[in-house]
């Protein structure tokens, strides 16, 4: 027990009391659920509606479930966004990041930049870059491979946590390759995990309604559980607080939670709430019946579920803080979250579509919020080795702790935009990689 924190039996004590107190029908899911049974469907859909005292119990047992899976460490990651290029031949409602290849704001990164902003972060302490970007027109497919290849030669001891299904399946065709072997290809050039993102809702027709002509449901299961038979593990998201109700985010862990079971690949799962300010679903109506985001109590609500639903086939429930902002992704840490995900130094797509948090959040704050909580920091990889254990002795101060302006130091997603100096014209991405280049990939 740490300093602070109620005994185990307060704990305990507490929760009788809370369980005492709820609907019968609940108290007994919550119990069966604390014997370590399953949570159908159906229970999971009647916890979503917990109000009152019902959403208190839902919220402890949720943390007491986080206890006994993982404990008290909540982990974190230092790690840099390289968002490269914000051009995309989707149109995707829900995201204001993304621009036509013929817009002004239309911007393009070159392997070299990528790679230099990669090396800027290793020797800021990153042990990871997260690389994600738009779909942009005529893309060598080949291209991704090219990044991988050209980071590992120059930084062989970074993570590269790089390219969501859709960009996988996208490469994938526009290269000719079969996914497979497009993924061992990504793997042998230094890819070591893929962001489960372009998820939203594993639902069709939620998809079609928010992102028609995105990856389809089975698609991206395709691409999640490939990648993991060839030793990629991957995350998994949700996105949520737009059209979907509260059957679509049930069934979507349900759905996880299976594969889970096939493939055991998932590192953790993220819940990502709508940043609706500019989504042009919201900001435009072009999407009938959509909501501002998420409400405070559905975002406790998901993350409790999700521990329940999901633990302990998943021991990972992270929280975001671009998403909630730091306060609410600490409290969520009482709801069964573990993990607070990265640094990320470079953030462009919560931020392009309007939150107010998403350039940096040091490591010392970071540990910070926890230990507010009076749980143990620890500094992770991207698959959750522990890489270090904060324990109350005297640390160094990170680098990144130095940093008094992000937006200053390492750009944003702002000033790309507005700058001519990695402005996007056809033809740009093309890669280095050619039918003719002697440099071929092997598959």
């Amino acid at each position: 027990m740490r300093p602070g924190q109620p005994s185990t039996q307060d704990q305990d004590n507490e929760l009788e009391r809370l369980l005492s107190r709820t609907e019968p029908t609940i108290s007994r899911l919550f119990e069966r659920t604390l014997e370590g049974r399953e949570l159908s469907v159906e229970a999971g859909l009647r916890l979503t509606d917990a109000q009152g005292p019902d959403l208190h119990a839902l919220v402890m047992v949720a943390d007491e479930m986080r206890r006994r899976q993982v404990g008290e460490t909540v982990t974190y990651v230092v790690n840099r966004n390289i968002n490269f290029t914000n051009v995309c031949i989707k149109h995707c409602t829900f995201c204001a990041f993304s621009r036509d290849h013929r817009e002004e704001e239309g911007y393009f990164l070159p392997v070299e930049e990528v790679v230099r902003r990669a090396k800027e972060a290793r020797e800021m302490g990153a042990t990871e870059v997260c690389i994600q970007a738009g779909l942009p027109p005529k893309l060598d497919g080949r291209f991704y491979i090219e990044i991988c290849r050209a980071i590992k030669q120059e930084l062989p001891d970074i993570h590269i946590h790089a390219f969501s299904p859709e960009e996988i399946l996208y490469g994938s065709t526009r290269s000719g390759i079969p996914l497979p072997d497009y993924l061992m290809a990504l793997k042998e050039a230094g890819l070591g995990t893929l962001p489960g993102t372009s998820a939203e809702i594993l639902d069709d027709e939620i998809r079609d309604t928010i992102s028609r002509g995105r990856i389809t449901t089975r698609q991206w299961i395709e691409v999640v559980t490939t990648a993991h038979s060839l030793g990629i593990p991957t995350t998994s998201t949700i996105m949520y607080g737009h059209v979907e109700q509260p059957i679509h985010w049930v069934k979507h862990m349900a759905l996880l939670r299976d594969i889970q079971r096939e493939t055991g690949g998932f590192t953790e799962f993220v819940p990502l709430s709508l940043i609706h300010h500019e989504a042009p679903m919201y900001r435009r109506q072009l999407v009938k019946g959509v909501r501002p985001g998420a409400t405070g109590s559905e975002v406790v609500k998901m993350h409790a579920l999700a521990r329940l639903m999901l633990g302990p086939t998943f021991k990972n429930i992270q929280s975001s803080w671009v998403k909630e902002g730091p306060k609410m992704a600490q409290y969520l840490l009482t709801a069964g979250a573990n993990d607070l995900g990265g640094t990320l130094i470079n953030e462009s797509i919560s931020t392009s579509a309007g939150a107010s948090h998403g350039q940096l959040v040091s490591p010392a704050e970071l540990r910070r919020m926890i230990r507010d909580l009076g749980r143990l920091p620890a500094q992770r990889s991207t698959t959750y080795q522990l890489l270090r254990v904060f324990d109350g002795g005297e640390e160094e101060e990170h680098p990144l702790d130095r940093i008094d302006d992000a937006e200053e130091r390492f750009g944003s997603y702002r000033t790309l935009t507005a700058s001519d100096r990695f402005r996007y014209t056809a033809g740009v991405h093309s890669s280095r990689l050619t039918a003719d280049s002697p440099e071929q990939i092997h598959l």
